[in-house]
């Protein structure tokens, strides 16, 4: 049997042609007091990648137009909605009213693994992602609903944050394969 690479141009009519779950597009991320344009753009690029609605950004994130940003994420903030807020504490209520169940992607005492993790049936969702090195601030540990994180096996304790938002939204993806 003969293995032949899809070319780019196949690749993106592949893409064009499939839908995300509906799920996948009614979930929005939020990066809040990220430090890195990379890990910004490589959270677009996965956001793209998966078929999410919105990135929102808050604290000291940086957002586009940036050209470290748009590096990593190829170009893919140009297809992903965004918004920035200063200040993160003004963003969930307007969540909440919006009918959002917020998830936190921490590791707590309360977490549950992602494997293990059930969506509850609303169809809005928004996950949360922290500071590259000290997670999600404490200030908005209490507007978040649940908080889910990815177990890990070996000697480090944490991802890099844009591989953790790429693992969630694939298992969030298989959670609403039909």
């Amino acid at each position: 049997m003969t293995i032949n690479k899809l070319s780019t141009k196949e690749i993106l009519e592949n893409n064009l042609a499939r839908s995300a779950p509906e799920r996948m597009g009614n979930l929005k991320i939020l990066l809040h007091d990220l430090r890195s344009m990379h890990n910004v753009g490589a959270a677009f690029r996965s956001a793209d990648a998966f078929g999410i609605s919105e990135i929102l950004i808050s604290g000291i994130t940086p957002a586009p137009p940036r050209p470290e940003i748009t590096k990593t994420a190829i170009g893919a903030e140009e297809f992903v909605d965004w918004k920035q807020f200063k200040d993160p504490e003004f963003i969930f209520p307007q969540l909440k009213n919006g009918g959002f169940h917020i998830i936190g992607i921490e590791q707590t005492d309360h977490s549950i693994h992602l494997p293990d993790y059930k969506p509850p049936n609303e169809k809005k969702l928004c996950l949360v992602f922290g500071n590259e090195v000290t997670g999600i601030d404490e200030c908005i540990l209490p507007f978040i609903d649940e908080f889910v994180d990815i177990p890990q096996f070996g000697n480090k304790h944490s991802l890099n944050v844009s591989v953790a938002v790429g693992v969630t939204l694939y298992g969030f993806l298989q959670k609403f394969w039909d």
